[in-house]
């Protein structure tokens, strides 16, 4: 999985997102404050067709409406805005289409500036993008890929907001935990994630280790021109894969792996070749 999956493009010359404090809103009417925020909103270089390709199936995703602008439309958003989810959906269907035994995720987490007929307009927009593909709501344990193949389905919807309740296909957030270090420190991430594996639900549910840095307002104040990715993914990603490398899939182990600029290492290589460790505990069961 990718973290903030949409932010491999994001508008300076927009005004800044309702997802930020009043303060920095104020900020942001110099452009040059809005550069200094792109270099830290960012934090996937891969649009999504290329994520698809590189091996990404799980998609971290916060929405937002544009406040003042007339209509509905809803667009991808990290501290400025992305491009609207519709073009968005629009790219991830083409590859589906393209590939018909691939199977994807799709965790809306975050939404800003949404009352319900925001919501209502989006859920219609992801209906209209992926129609048959979506996969109702069902027990998660049934879901295997042989049950998603014999279905012709290939999208997973998880959705958090109460409204998820009026449609069968949108999954309920709490079948996607999703536990954040809130960190800059790797040795403190490291040790959180093999604290949440542990503690995580035997059954019944997903579960993502989010395996990112968050930076701090003195991070960013320290290190302004140097962005995200210089500052904290680059140094700290190996140590972080080396952590993915000796982990096992299934029940109390790990399920989906996020990261920043997942191009960066083998990360999607590395989190797929752990399923290798599920088919030789099959033969040796065998």
């Amino acid at each position: 999985g990718s973290h903030d999956s949409f932010s491999y493009w994001v508008d300076e010359k927009s005004p800044v997102g309702p997802d930020q404090a009043t303060a920095i809103k104020r900020l942001a009417r110099i452009s040059l404050v809005r550069k200094i925020m792109k270099k830290w909103s960012v934090t996937q270089n891969l649009t999504f067709k290329e994520q698809l390709e590189g091996g990404i199936r799980y998609f971290d995703l916060r929405v937002s409406s544009k406040p003042g602008e007339i209509g509905q439309e809803i667009y991808f958003i990290h501290g400025l805005f992305g491009i609207t989810v519709w073009a968005g959906l629009k790219e991830m269907n083409s590859f589906l289409e393209q590939h018909p035994k691939e199977v994807i995720f799709l965790d809306f987490n975050h939404f800003y500036a949404m009352d319900d007929s925001h919501h209502h307009f989006l859920i219609n927009r992801i209906r209209s993008a992926f129609d048959s593909k979506l996969c109702s709501v069902e027990c998660v344990e049934y879901v295997t890929l042989q049950y998603m193949w014999e279905k012709e389905h290939q999208v997973l919807i998880f959705y958090h907001h109460p409204l998820y309740q009026e449609y069968p296909f949108l999954w309920p957030g709490n079948k996607m935990p999703a536990p954040w270090a809130n960190t800059t420190n790797v040795h403190k991430l490291l040790q959180f994630l093999e604290t949440t594996l542990g503690e995580r639900s035997r059954y019944g549910t997903f579960h993502v280790s989010q395996a990112i840095l968050t930076p701090r307002v003195k991070t960013i104040a320290r290190h302004l021109i140097r962005g995200l990715k210089n500052t904290l993914v680059h140094r700290n990603l190996p140590m972080i894969l080396n952590w993915v490398k000796a982990q096992k899939p299934g029940v109390m182990g790990v399920n989906i792996i996020t990261s920043d600029f997942v191009e960066l290492v083998d990360f999607a290589a590395t989190v797929i070749a752990l399923n290798d460790l599920l088919l030789e505990e099959d033969e040796s069961t065998t």
